[in-house]
């Protein structure tokens, strides 16, 4: 059976929706390769539950590749310095702490800590491109830029270096219709963010994900 590429949008906690869409939805087996695009934690209340489900996932053997998303960093700033932990509470640090059990980020188990740091800024494969967000369109070399990577995105890039790529990202939440209308129309580029965590706010409150291969969108 030939393999499948997937993108799996920000998670933020939503555990149930993330088992889901693996296991169900789009039935992801050993065949197939995943590319997580951070925001694992923060605001959902099953963090520490998302993390351990994707660690369990890289240790029975399927092909997983794990991005950096602004949570994350935020998480790591705050870890390395008491003065940004404010920044990672405004934004929802608190739910992932309570999730983990930890007093404070510094009560972390060494596996999460390891985690958290292993994660990568951006990953290519043939002519796709994964980021959390996005790419400093501005300088000659978009990969030397790791701030952007996670907090800027774009609905397009002229730079040359990124011509001829589709780049696949998240950072801000999209309504499910208009991830369709990107996926449907091999956007340039596509953000697969559909807002799970907004359960409350309308056309969001999905969790998606995009096989590229087949430009097919699955949602939960």
């Amino acid at each position: 059976m030939e393999g499948r590429l997937f993108a799996i949008g920000d998670i933020h906690g939503c555990f149930g929706e993330l088992k889901q869409l693996v296991e169900s939805e789009a039935a992801i087996n050993h065949n197939d390769k995943v590319v997580f695009l951070g925001d694992y934690i923060d605001r959902g209340e099953n963090s520490r539950e998302v993390v351990d489900y994707i660690i369990d996932m890289r240790n029975s053997g399927l092909d997983i590749v794990t991005l950096r998303g602004n949570h994350e960093e935020m998480l790591i700033g705050a870890y390395e310095d008491k003065n940004r932990l404010y920044q990672w509470f405004l934004n929802g640090g608190y739910t992932t702490l309570d999730s983990f059990g930890a007093g404070s980020v510094n009560d972390l188990a060494d596996e999460y800590v390891d985690f958290f740091y292993s994660l990568k800024y951006y990953y290519c494969l043939g002519n796709f491109v994964f980021v959390h967000a996005g790419f400093n369109d501005d300088i000659e070399d978009p990969f030397e830029d790791t701030v952007e990577m996670v907090w800027t995105r774009r609905g397009k890039y002229r730079n040359p270096v990124l011509k001829g790529f589709t780049i696949i990202h998240g950072h801000t939440p999209v309504p499910i219709g208009i991830c369709r209308e990107m996926i449907n129309e091999h956007a340039s580029v596509i953000n697969i963010d559909t807002g799970c965590v907004y359960s409350d706010v309308p056309e969001l409150g999905h969790l998606s994900a995009v096989e590229l291969y087949s430009m097919k969108h699955y949602s939960v």
